[in-house]
């Protein structure tokens, strides 16, 4: 369980830094804006799963929100800077 919590640590932190980079691309804004509050809705889910202790869900839905994030930044939704630390864009 300990090493659950401290990957879910980890997730919590790299989502919450991505969230923080993500600056949508003007091009497509509508799409991006309806994907990055997808992923805001997913963040948010998992904080709420955590609080009630339900680490498995908490760990999905951090995971979906990142993912949300990793598919605007590749498609170029989101303007990241080729950041290829917190997002999948190589």
């Amino acid at each position: 369980m300990k090493e659950l919590n401290e990957k879910l640590d980890k997730y919590f932190a790299l989502t919450a830094k991505a969230l923080g980079k993500v600056k949508i691309a003007q091009s497509r804004k509508k799409e991006a804006e309806d994907i990055l509050d997808m992923a805001k809705r997913y963040y948010d889910d998992a904080q709420y799963f955590r609080k009630k202790g339900d680490i498995v869900n908490a760990f999905g839905a951090v995971v979906y929100a990142h993912a949300f994030l990793d598919i605007g930044a590749r498609i170029g939704l989101f303007d990241v800077g080729n950041d290829n630390k917190l997002f999948m864009v190589d």
